[in-house]
């Protein structure tokens, strides 16, 4: 990372352990030394859940271990497959089979194309040593710490959830499936209750609802690779992805914190307070 930073931060309960991971995958914006793009700053800063990690810093204080990227998701995306890569994007073939999904194909797979619509993040080809890189510096180390977080718990308790957080624009842009329609406050995903027990989904977008939050479930969102990967409910592994609205706590034109900010944090130390009893 361009300043020496770790790429991934694993902050440990500073209470008794829960059967809880919280993480928060794209809310670095450490870029790596020597990386260029052809993309502005504003554009790139339209790819950052900025702050989310913040938003839930209190997770352990009540037991949870929260684990965080430190680089950003436009350098490579830990919420996607090591497979989702868009060929288009590279100077030469990958050297194994590549699955690139419906996020390639609209500029926003393992490696971005697109920062916003028509707006590429570069312009010339990218070599497959580049891309192996971010995967061994990045990509890899970020699921690592996740999975032993995870792994850990599980051993203890017998059964554990993950809670994925995340942001976003409060409109769909064209590179999203919800182009130009307004969002909730808050999405609640499980991909369709197949990488946790429904229940508990329903119980989590309940709770918001109840503080007054707008809330969907698995709309526009179902859960990214990350809880598509840690999520196996038949195992007791539950993982669910939750989206917060830009607007409900920064400027979305500047990325500055807003005057909101330290309500909505407290509502997420709630949430926590609230739903680590309602896991123990």
């Amino acid at each position: 990372m361009s300043d020496g930073a770790a790429p991934v931060h694993c902050v440990e309960p500073i209470t008794a352990p829960i059967p809880l991971v919280v993480d928060s995958p794209h809310s670095g914006f450490t870029w790596p030394a020597g990386w260029t793009t052809s993309a502005s700053h504003d554009a790139l800063r339209t790819t950052w859940d900025a702050y989310v990690h913040e938003l839930w810093a209190h997770a352990p204080a009540v037991g949870a271990t929260l684990v965080h990227a430190t680089f950003p998701r436009a350098w490579i995306d830990v919420n996607r497959a090591e497979d989702d890569l868009d060929p288009a994007l590279l100077a030469e073939p990958w050297p194994t089979p590549l699955a690139p999904t419906a996020y390639s194909a609209r500029g926003m797979g393992l490696v971005r194309r697109f920062a916003l619509p028509g707006v590429p993040m570069y312009d010339a080809p990218l070599s497959i040593a580049d891309v192996e890189s971010r995967l061994a510096t990045g990509w890899r180390p970020y699921r690592d710490a996740v999975r032993r977080a995870l792994d850990a718990r599980h051993a203890v308790f017998g059964r554990v959830c993950l809670l994925d957080m995340h942001s976003m624009k409060s409109t769909g842009n064209a590179m999203n499936v919800d182009a130009g329609a307004a969002r909730p406050d808050l999405v609640v995903s499980d991909r369709h209750g197949t990488t946790a027990d429904h229940a508990v989904t329903q119980w989590i977008a309940e709770w918001w609802r109840a503080q007054g939050w707008r809330v969907q479930v698995n709309t526009p969102y179902q859960g990214g690779d990350l809880v598509a990967t840690f999520g196996r409910p038949v195992e007791s592994r539950h993982a669910i992805q939750l989206e917060i609205n830009r607007a409900r706590y920064l400027s979305e034109s500047t990325a500055e914190r807003g005057a909101a900010f330290a309500e909505v944090q407290a509502t997420c130390g709630a949430f926590l307070e609230a739903f680590a009893a309602h896991l123990t």
